[in-house]
C-alpha cells in the first residue's frame, strides 16, 4: 500500500510541475520573453503522466506540438523546457525549436510535430525499427482529433497494423480540433472504430485519473511488447485554455468549461492523497517545493544566454556538400556561409 501511495505522490508532484510550468510559461508569454505560438497542456496532465507511468527506459515517444506535458512526464528538466521556450541556448533544442519542437532523446522523446498528422507515420518507422532489430522497445504516438482524417495518419496505422508493429497510437481528444467541435469533423463519435480497418485492437476512456490512464495503456503497452500489435487508444480529455495563446476559446461557453474543470486530474490525485492518509500539511510542502522548482527554470531562462546562430549553420542546415562546381546539378549555385548572396 505505501509503494502505491509513493507512487501517487509522485505522479501528483509531476503532475503539478507540468500545471505550473504551463502556467509560467503563459505568464511569461503575455510579458513577451516566448515568442512564436505556445499550445498549453492544462487539463491534460493525467495522460502524460500516466503513460510515462506505463512505460519503461527506452521507448520511443511522438507527440503534437502540444509537447511540453510529456516531455517533462518522461524526465526532461524544468530548465531546460523553459530555456527552449525563452529561446535559449541552454533549452531542449538548444532555443531553435521552440514551443513546438522539444526534443530530448535522452528520455525517449523524439519530438514535438508541428504539422498535424505528420509524425504518425515516421512514429511507426521507429516502431518498425525496434521490430526490424528486436529490442523490445514500444513506441507511443501521440495525437489529437482533428488528425484522424489526415493521410499521416492513416499510412502510419494501416503499415503498423498490417506489420504488427510495437506501438500504441494515442488520440487525445480534447473535444475541440482547434476550435471545431469533433460532431463537426467525423461522422463517428467513437473514433476507436477506426482501429477495426487497422486490423488492431481498439480502447475507449476518459483520462482525468491518472491511475486509469497508467493501467489501461499499460495493458497496451505490454500487449505491444510481447508481439502482440498495436493499440489505438482514444483518451476522452479537455484542455482548459484555448488551442494556443492566441485562441480566446469563444467557441465554449463559461458553463461548460466550469463543469469541465470539475474533473480537474490534478485536483482529483490531491483528493485520492488525502483520503490516503497523507496529511494536508505534507502536500503544501509539497507544492512549495514544485512552486520554488518552477520559480527558478524561469530566472534560469531568464538569465541564460540566446540560441547561437553557429548552432544552426551545424545542426539546422545540411553541411556544405563537397561537390566540384562542375558537377553540381544545373541551376544550383553554391553560396559560401557568410555570403550576402
Amino acid at each position: 500500500m505505501a509503494s502505491g501511495i509513493d507512487e501517487l505522490r509522485q505522479q501528483y508532484r509531476r503532475m503539478l510541475e507540468i500545471r505550473r510550468f504551463e502556467e509560467e510559461a503563459a505568464r511569461a508569454y503575455a510579458m513577451g520573453k516566448i515568442g512564436g505560438f505556445l499550445h498549453l497542456y492544462i487539463g491534460q496532465e493525467a495522460i502524460a503522466v500516466g503513460v510515462a507511468s506505463a512505460t519503461r527506459e527506452g521507448d520511443y515517444f511522438f507527440q503534437t506540438y502540444r509537447d511540453h506535458g510529456i516531455a517533462l512526464a518522461l524526465g526532461m528538466t524544468l530548465e531546460a523546457g523553459m530555456a527552449e521556450l525563452f529561446g535559449k541556448d541552454t533549452g531542449c533544442s538548444r532555443g531553435l525549436g521552440g514551443s513546438m519542437h522539444f526534443f530530448d532523446p535522452e528520455v525517449g522523446f523524439y519530438g514535438g510535430w508541428g504539422i498535424v498528422g505528420g509524425h504518425v507515420a515516421v512514429a511507426a518507422g521507429a516502431a518498425f525499427r525496434s521490430k526490424y532489430v528486436g529490442d523490445e522497445r514500444v513506441t507511443v504516438c501521440f495525437f489529437g482529433e482533428g488528425a484522424t482524417n489526415i493521410g499521416g495518419f492513416h499510412e502510419g496505422l494501416s503499415l503498423a497494423g498490417l506489420w504488427k508493429l510495437p506501438i500504441v497510437f494515442i488520440c487525445e481528444n480534447n473535444q475541440y480540433a482547434m476550435g471545431t467541435p469533433m460532431s463537426r469533423t467525423s461522422p463517428l463519435e467513437d473514433l476507436t472504430l477506426k482501429a477495426q480497418g487497422y486490423g488492431m485492437v481498439g480502447d475507449r476512456f476518459e483520462g482525468h485519473d491518472v491511475s486509469v490512464v497508467k493501467d489501461r495503456v499499460k495493458t497496451a503497452v505490454d500487449r505491444a511488447r510481447k508481439g502482440e500489435g498495436p493499440t489505438f487508444i482514444e483518451i476522452e480529455t479537455y484542455r482548459f485554455r484555448g488551442h494556443s495563446m492566441s485562441d480566446p476559446a469563444k467557441y465554449r461557453s463559461r458553463n461548460e468549461l466550469e463543469e469541465r474543470k470539475k474533473k480537474d486530474p490534478i485536483a482529483i490525485v490531491r483528493q485520492r492523497l488525502l483520503e490516503a492518509g497523507v496529511k494536508e500539511q505534507a502536500l503544501l510542502e509539497l507544492e512549495g517545493e514544485v512552486d520554488d522548482a518552477v520559480a527558478a527554470c524561469v530566472k534560469h531562462a531568464d538569465e541564460a544566454p540566446p540560441a547561437e546562430e553557429s548552432v544552426m549553420w551545424s545542426s539546422v542546415h545540411a553541411p556544405t556538400m563537397a561537390v566540384p562546381a562542375d558537377r553540381l546539378p544545373r541551376g544550383v549555385v553554391r553560396v559560401e556561409e557568410g555570403s550576402d548572396a
